[in-house]
């Protein structure tokens, strides 16, 4: 999979941008806040969910120069070849939803989609940021998303579950809340309807998530080079029902669940059970140690192993691996790594795209990979060889 070319609207720092794109690397570097990174989450917005730095709609526009308003509306474009052929893509908020609750509007080939799962039925995209190093010391949120989104790369309809899911969520609490607070009945048969949706739905979520880990495994466990071997799980009790009994049992304890926990809910402390409650828990395999316990070159070295073992996946699977968006990927990385790390990609034929302040770390890849220096948003192609120079 790989984007041909890319034209961006009013997108973060950048007014308009065309880039053309003919190469299976392609290495950006600048300063820091040079719009590099930007570049990366637009691509993000070709598949589906809230992109690489999880933003909202509102935040995306591009700011206005002598305006201390923000800006509405974006756009992202691009000719994408895909599963099944080359597709023209297009994501963004326009004047008219503006207007009303921002959300964000597909078009392929120039049609509108019914949903953002018509992204993933023809690109995936799997990246790396900086930020992600905290991923197994903080909450467990960020390991569900950063799951999720390998999900998506095999079973797009995961991103509407999930919208669908938290809807129903987010319905069922306002209802339950309001009776608490204003003393008003909440329409039982309603209350009854929604949690029919949330039972449903998030076992579906939970199946496709322990679905994933138990093909991705061992693919994770072959580590890649200096990369270390890793081995998933879910740890969660909706995900302990699905592993010991058979779905309908584990719909029916969910939905009982559900049931019972409608007075905490009405205090605001939440549903103790479902999908919005389950933790990736990852383990490195030769140290028999959580990746909590590793150090944060273990860390990273850990996450890095497990998207190229998703890539190296989806490419059996689905015949075409996935765009990679590696963020300041080069930096912290020592030299054996970052040489696998490059040799990997090409035997994979990812299409790659990685960011750096440094040229140098990228000269490897020279004559491989098309490169562009970012400025003040402005991007310009040159050679790798230039820097060397």
């Amino acid at each position: 999979m790989a984007v041909q070319r890319l034209v961006l609207t009013d997108f973060r720092c950048y007014a308009t941008l065309r880039l053309s794109i003919d190469a299976p690397m392609i290495t950006l570097t600048g300063a820091n806040g040079a719009g590099k990174t930007n570049l990366l989450e637009a691509i993000s917005f070709l598949v589906p969910g809230r992109g690489l730095r999880a933003a909202r709609l509102a935040d995306i526009a591009r700011r206005q120069t002598g305006s201390s308003d923000p800006g509405q509306c974006w756009g992202v474009a691009a000719t994408v070849d895909g599963l099944d052929g080359v597709y023209e893509v297009g994501t963004g908020v326009s004047e008219e939803m503006a207007i009303e609750a921002p959300r964000r509007a597909v078009r392929i080939n120039g049609a509108p989609a019914r949903g953002q799962a018509a992204l993933g039925e023809r690109l995936s995209a799997l990246w790396l940021t900086p930020d992600m190093q905290r991923l197994f010391t903080e909450g467990a949120s960020g390991r569900r998303r950063f799951l999720d989104r390998l999900v998506f790369g095999f079973d797009p309809a995961h991103a509407g579950r999930l919208k669908a899911f938290e809807r129903a969520m987010r319905e069922r609490s306002s209802l339950l809340q309001r009776e608490a607070t204003q003393d008003t009945a909440a329409d039982p048969a309603w209350l009854d309807v929604l949690e029919e949706t949330i039972v449903e739905k998030g076992v579906a979520i939970a199946a496709a998530r322990i679905a994933l880990i138990d093909r991705l495994n061992p693919a994770c466990a072959m580590g890649v080079g200096p990369f270390p071997s890793a081995s998933l799980a879910l740890d969660g009790v909706l995900d302990g029902w699905l592993n010991t009994m058979p779905a309908v049992e584990a719909e029916d304890q969910y939905r009982a669940a559900l049931l019972e926990s409608r007075n905490m809910d009405r205090s605001g402390r939440g549903t103790a059970v479902g999908p919005q409650r389950s933790d990736l828990a990852v383990t490195h395999i030769l140290k028999n140690a959580p990746a909590g316990q590793c150090s944060t070159g273990e860390q990273k070295a850990l996450l890095i192993s497990i998207v190229l073992a998703n890539a190296r996946l989806q490419s059996l699977e689905r015949g075409a691996v996935p765009i990679l968006l590696l963020d300041e990927i080069a930096a912290h990385l020592d030299e054996e790594r970052r040489e696998a790390l490059f040799a990997e990609i090409q035997a994979l034929g990812a299409q790659a795209w990685m960011t750096g302040t440094d040229p140098a770390l990228f000269t490897p890849l020279s004559g491989a990979a098309q490169h562009f220096t970012v400025a003040n948003a402005e991007v310009t192609e040159c050679s790798l060889d230039d820097h060397a120079a």
